[in-house]
């Protein structure tokens, strides 16, 4: 797994005409999102240029958000120009299907970070490629983010923690401290994982459920303490 400090993606500030062209996979409501993430990072500093969103699922009008449906995963790859993507996904499962399909070599997917996320290199937070993380996240230190990672809005990762590829944490999702969500794990809104407690593979942790003990893999939990059903 490649792994990459926020601070490597950096970009000096570019006239528009320069800004490398990025487009957006999934054309639904966290596409939208997605997008603004994109839009108040150009307003800080100018940094990418949005051409537009792919879906294998046709949206019901040609422009999503103002800017034009460009067409599946397939037209994508057939691109003869790189191209970075963001993948806007919510589901783990779907995320991580839909970069199984996106084979180009010409695609890179960049990690995306809202501007007002403090990630400095003294906190010595790693980031895999295909990162998003929303506004009003906090990441404390030594954290490790695999491939592909989904923070929404106003989540929150403690000390040594490590989310590993395809994690997905919804709106004010809670990973504390030295704990450890294997590949694949979701965790609903306002959901907790305490200090140092372990989620097994593509598990669920529902909405505002806490898992206090260690969660094996491939179940859903749910409730305080998070139960498996």
């Amino acid at each position: 797994m490649t792994q990459l400090f926020f601070s490597d993606y950096d970009i000096e500030s570019a006239s528009t005409d320069a800004r490398p062209p990025l487009v957006i996979v999934g054309a639904g409501g966290l596409g939208r999102e997605v997008l603004l993430l994109i839009q108040q990072i150009n307003e800080v500093q100018p940094t990418w240029q949005v051409r537009g969103f792919y879906d294998d699922r046709a949206p019901a009008t040609p422009t999503v958000a103002g800017l034009p449906y460009l067409g599946t995963a397939a037209d994508l790859n057939a691109t003869t120009e790189p191209l970075a993507v963001a993948v806007a996904v919510g589901s783990s499962a779907g995320r991580a299907g839909v970069v199984a399909r996106l084979t180009s070599a010409q695609l890179s997917f960049p990690p995306l970070v809202h501007p007002g996320v403090a990630l400095h290199p003294r906190q010595r937070v790693m980031l895999g490629a295909g990162c998003l993380i929303q506004q009003s996240c906090v990441l404390t230190c030594d954290i490790t983010l695999g491939r592909f990672v989904l923070l929404n809005l106003g989540c929150t990762v403690g000390h040594d923690a490590e989310l590993a590829d395809f994690c997905s944490l919804m709106p004010h999702a809670n990973v504390s401290g030295a704990a450890r969500l294997a590949p694949g794990v979701y965790l609903g809104t306002n959901a907790t994982v305490i200090q140092g407690v372990q989620v097994g593979e593509n598990t669920i942790v529902g909405a505002g459920a806490v898992a206090v003990r260690d969660l094996p893999a491939n179940v859903t939990a749910v409730g305080v303490p998070a139960r498996a059903i």
